[in-house]
């Protein structure tokens, strides 16, 4: 699994099962975390630059932005599928 290097992803007591090797990208690389470009559709496309109430119509909207998401798997695959991700073995 491949984790980027966020202080807040970190975890000392985690159990780590021995089936999952954890691969740290390197750090500033966002270019090689595909939900990065994830993120930075649904901020263009979906959120823009609105203000919201409350944090559940921050959750409503982002619920509706990974509804379209999942409808659209053409769009996904255009925005996160690099050439580097086409090149690995996932067996």
């Amino acid at each position: 699994m491949f984790l980027d290097q966020a202080g807040w992803h970190c975890a000392k007591k985690l159990k780590v099962p021995q089936t999952i090797c954890l691969q740290p990208l390197p750090a500033y690389s966002p270019e090689l975390n595909p939900l990065e470009h994830i993120w930075d559709y649904l901020r263009e496309n979906v959120f823009g630059n609105d203000n919201f109430e409350n944090l559940e119509e921050v959750g409503r909207r982002l619920c509706y932005g990974l509804c379209v998401l999942e409808q659209k798997p053409k769009l996904v695959k255009s925005v996160t599928c690099f050439t580097w991700i086409n090149t690995l073995s996932m067996t």
